[in-house]
């Protein structure tokens, strides 16, 4: 499922589709089709909408990854079930996994497909045990692990479970009796609500492993850092220059850069000298950063070109930014591509930069 509008990731998703978004400098989507590929995954099917052509040219026909994938582009959003609908005479040969291509996870979908078979029912639904099930729509089921009700975002007091649905599910083909054809159609708001008036037995199963929706901006940096940490079970592009500092082919690091893990550096990057790079950092392919320019506890998409002395903490920085000279880019910042920063300017904290935004310089107030 690719097709959503990921507003939630403003000003990141306005010019890059939400499975294009990188996770530890690849996109999160990639790292999903590497996932089905290591399990024995062969043909996979894809809807589109937001920015369909970008993904499309991204990933092909999927040969690169050892899949063969097939899309279809929505005119107008058909719905989490409605989309997968589309594919009905596709999916119709056996049981098939549904998955969010904008999701960050490690699941192990071959112990997932086990357990759907040993329980027999239409449906299994991967959850995850959570702190606060307010935040999340949890799953409520008896003691043989059948689904026999749902809430969405409870109140902490009123939770009748601490498990979310991960939006991970394995169907039979039998599930599309109850997905209409070319209609606007959800799993969770429509789909299952009739397996339960129904009585048709379906089923949850625990994830063990690593889950992140990545779908906030607090979430997609904390995916991030998680990457970097080794929290989630990735393919991380480059090779080790040291422990916990990870670095791509053709990237030139001056030897007078302080560098202080977890620290990602993408490919074809320079980094001058006195530059200093304090992680949790990551930064994408095609970065320049020039002497004494400082970043901290950031996520860098690709492109991106910061001049002497530049400041970054804490932020998030689009494709292509470029960043003048001594400009500061304070804690909680997000620039959109394309962003234009002039040399001595400042970005405040927690500022929203919609993308191709000129950030010019500005007195600064005497202290």
């Amino acid at each position: 499922m690719a097709a959503g509008l990921g507003t939630r990731l403003a000003p990141l998703t306005d010019s890059t589709a939400k499975p294009l978004a990188p996770v530890v400098d690849r996109p999160v989507m990639e790292h999903t089709l590497r996932l089905l590929a290591r399990h024995g995954v062969g043909e996979v099917a894809v809807n589109l909408h937001h920015h369909a052509e970008a993904i499309r040219a991204r990933f092909g026909d999927g040969a690169a990854f050892g899949l063969h994938l097939r899309y279809n582009v929505e005119e107008e959003l058909l719905g989490t079930a409605g989309g997968v609908g589309h594919f009905r005479d596709f999916l119709a040969r056996g049981t098939f996994v549904v998955m969010s291509g904008d999701g960050l996870t490690d699941v192990d979908l071959s112990a997932l497909v086990a357990a759907h078979r040993a329980a027999g029912g239409l449906a299994t639904l991967a959850v995850k045990q959570v702190a606060d099930p307010s935040l999340y729509g949890v799953v409520v089921h008896d003691d043989a692990d059948r689904i026999v009700a749902f809430q969405e975002k409870p109140a902490r007091a009123e939770a009748l479970s601490d498990l979310c649905n991960c939006g991970i599910y394995v169907f039979e083909p039998g599930i599309f009796d109850y997905v209409p054809r070319d209609a606007f159609v959800d799993w969770a708001a429509d789909v299952f609500p009739r397996l339960l008036n129904d009585d048709v037995p379906f089923h949850l199963w625990r994830l063990a492993t690593y889950w992140n929706d990545i779908g906030s901006l607090p979430e997609y940096a904390r995916g991030n850092v998680d990457a970097l940490l080794g929290r989630v079970s990735l393919d991380v592009p480059g090779s080790d220059a040291r422990e916990g500092v990870r670095i791509g082919d053709d990237t030139r690091v001056a030897a007078g850069v302080v560098v202080e893990p977890p620290v990602l550096i993408g490919a074809r990057c320079r980094v001058q000298d006195d530059a200093r790079l304090v992680g949790p950092l990551v930064i994408g392919d095609e970065c320049s950063i020039e002497a004494g320019a400082a970043l901290k506890d950031s996520v860098v998409w690709s492109g991106v070109k910061m001049g002497a002395r530049v400041s970054i903490g804490g932020s998030i920085v689009g494709h292509d930014v470029q960043i003048g000279a001594g400009a500061i880019i304070e804690a909680g910042a997000v620039l959109g591509d394309g962003c234009v920063v002039e040399a001595g300017a400042l970005v405040p904290a927690a500022a929203r930069l919609r993308p191709h935004t000129v950030v010019e310089r500005s007195p600064r107030p005497q202290r």
